[in-house]
């Protein structure tokens, strides 16, 4: 595992934002594990986030494209560090871009995008938090491509749950690279979330309510 994923495994506990215990996802399911980015808060946290994600975009993706599509509400500030830490890290200049819950009516920047309008041509890169179902994919990809004739180069998330989606055969990632055509990658994976916490934050106990949520729940 390459050092930035530990950094990042340790940094996703120590902001709270990795939590284990017994908690009741949006889809119902009871996992012993959440992970929220809106607990990311601070400069600091901000900053080394947008770092993270950018040395994943950079090792999964490249640096040939031309977007940072983050959609409403928590894929903005994902978008805009992330945009910043790729001028920082690697020189990349990017524009960042989100949409709006509500069609802004009036002034020069009016309609349903925030930050940069998506033009014809553009290569983007989608940026979300986690993906367990694929539903806000759903949401989001027409509002890129009704936007402009873009090429999207795939989708970055912060952490892979590794869990089974809507079709009950392969991940959620796998589902939204077979429907969209589009690669799907991760910061960092659960498993190696396990890998890197076994035996100190993740108990035996814990250890074992991870193992049984993904007999449940992961790819058969």
């Amino acid at each position: 595992m390459e050092d930035y994923k530990r950094e990042f495994i340790d940094f996703m506990v120590e902001s709270k934002v990795l939590k284990f215990g017994s908690f009741t996802l949006k889809s119902g399911r009871q996992s012993p594990f959440f992970m929220n980015a809106g607990g990311y808060v601070t400069g600091y946290q901000l900053k080394k986030l947008g770092e993270y994600y950018a040395r994943a975009i950079h090792d999964n993706f490249g640096l040939d494209f031309d977007v940072l599509f983050g959609p409403a509400y928590k894929g903005i500030p994902l978008s805009v560090s992330c945009a910043i830490a790729m001028h920082d890290l690697y020189g990349k200049e990017v524009r960042y871009c989100s949409n709006r819950k509500e069609v802004k009516d009036h002034g020069a920047d009016k309609g349903n995008l925030l930050g940069s309008e998506l033009r014809d041509g553009d290569r983007v890169v989608m940026i979300e938090d986690v993906t367990t179902s694929g539903k806000s994919i759903d949401e989001t990809y027409p509002i890129v491509t009704g936007a402009a004739d873009v090429q999207i180069k795939g989708l970055i998330v912060s952490l892979n749950r590794m869990e089974v989606g809507k079709g009950g055969k392969v991940t959620a990632q796998q589902e939204i690279q077979e429907k969209y055509g589009f690669p799907v990658a991760s910061i960092v994976t659960m498993a190696e979330v396990v890998e890197a916490l076994d035996g100190t934050v993740i108990t035996p106990e814990l250890r074992a309510a991870i193992d049984e949520y993904y007999k449940k729940y992961g790819v058969k």
